[in-house]
């Protein structure tokens, strides 16, 4: 079934099959800003190649839930890991349906009832906040005035007392949505940093509420646009996808891990993860960071030994301790190493949830230290055919931007990386 699907992305142009960027937007995907997803097209792609009629697909890092919505618009059956408990929710309000009245209502609700909420004692409030976050802040810096992060902790308290878990996850989503263009630091997939001016560009109250009441009112548009698109069993499962069961006898497995990039992209959320309460102290921020692949130096952790099986990746290693003295962390080659190592790991437990025959897409990406630059699709093809799968594609489709140490151009392939699983 594909009507649906199609009426969904009404047959756009999509520049890469490594990102939205430069398409046209779809709906349920302004709920949240995701700049970094790849686009629904590459599940459709998935889907149709496949060489068997596929009813189930696996998708071990969940982020925006793309796979988990796209699967539902092309009536297969999903099952969705992602370890961020925010991403977590925002993948179970885009798949859940609503009767669009009913949400009409709360949202009324809502900004009615979050008026009579006391304003005035915001450290009890947000309690357990970084010092950065509220107004005084730390060193003359803080994301959220007082007046904005009372009129957002209003809110969230009044849709806490929704009575429908959905509703209430639904309007929590959308709240967390606005919280980055409200406060005064901007994120992208590589961290957050403050706006130009931001001491002049303050958010209100008023900013917050109307900012909350537009993009719920969108939300609810579209919920209602597309309530008749097929439901198949979609399951969303909350935890590290290298430890939780993955399920069986699914026919392909579409994702794109974290990058080797050195970038804990735990930090890309934490404005949504700690005013919307899902972090509670530094114990909370600690066990999630943990619970993320080994693709930053941002914590200490035991690294895995590389993998055997690339002659490439011993090579890097090598190359990598031999500049450590250069390298902003000395950790940098332990977590090269160990990341591959995760990743390995990984795919044997994707290939123990494939059918015989299924097929594996990641879009994976470069990295590059010191002048040492990781080709990340490279190694992971030569440790994977070294574990029985066959290697059907490998494209790299975008070339993304160094860091600005490294000349800033554009010379780090994304690649999207096709797999099959071989064996009886």
């Amino acid at each position: 079934m594909t009507d649906a699907f199609d009426r969904w992305t009404q047959n756009r142009t999509v520049r890469s099959l490594g990102t939205n960027s430069g398409s046209a937007p779809l709906a349920f995907q302004g709920w949240h800003h995701f700049k970094e997803a790849f686009p629904p097209e590459l599940i459709r792609r998935a889907i149709d190649e496949d060489r068997a009629q596929v009813g189930s697909c696996l998708d071990p890092f969940g982020g925006s839930g793309t796979t988990a919505l796209a699967c539902q618009f092309l009536d297969v059956a999903s099952t969705t890991v992602e370890v961020n408990p925010f991403l977590t929710d925002v993948i179970r309000a885009k798949i859940c349906t609503y009767e669009a009245d009913e949400l009409v209502s709360n949202l009324g609700s809502v900004l009615r009832a979050s008026r009579l909420f006391e304003r005035h004692d915001l450290e009890a409030q947000f309690c357990g906040l970084p010092g950065t976050f509220l107004e005084p802040g730390l060193d003359g810096r803080w994301l959220f005035s007082r007046d904005c992060a009372a009129e957002v902790g209003a809110l969230a308290s009044a849709i806490s007392e929704l009575r429908r878990e959905d509703h209430v996850r639904f309007f929590r989503v959308i709240l967390g949505g606005i919280l980055v263009e409200l406060s005064n630091a901007t994120v992208n997939g590589k961290g957050r940093r403050y706006r130009r001016n931001w001491q002049d560009r303050q958010s209100n109250a008023r900013d917050v509420r109307v900012a909350f009441s537009a993009r719920a009112s969108d939300a609810i548009a579209e919920v209602h646009k597309h309530r008749h698109r097929p439901m198949p069993e979609t399951r969303v499962i909350e935890g590290d996808a290298r430890e939780v069961a993955l399920g069986t006898s699914h026919d392909v497995a579409v994702f794109s891990p974290p990058y080797p990039n050195s970038f804990d992209y735990t930090d890309v959320y934490n404005i949504e993860l700690w005013m919307l309460g899902y972090l509670k102290d530094t114990a909370d921020n600690q066990r999630l960071r943990q619970s993320t692949l080994t693709s930053h130096v941002q914590l200490l952790r035991e690294y895995s030994k590389p993998p055997e099986g690339s002659e490439r990746l011993d090579t890097i290693v090598d190359e990598l301790l031999n500049v450590q003295d250069r390298l902003w962390s000395r950790w940098i080659p332990a977590m090269v190493g160990g990341y591959f190592a995760d990743m390995m790991g990984l795919l044997d437990r994707v290939a123990d949830a494939l059918r015989p025959g299924g097929t594996c897409w990641m879009v994976v990406g470069d990295s590059r230290y010191a002048a040492v630059h990781i080709p990340t699709a490279e190694i992971l093809s030569q440790l994977v055919v070294q574990r029985g799968w066959s290697i059907e594609l490998m494209d790299p489709f975008r070339s993304m931007r160094s860091s600005a140490q490294q000349g800033g151009r554009d010379e780090l392939a994304e690649t999207l990386v096709v797999t099959r699983r071989t064996g009886s």
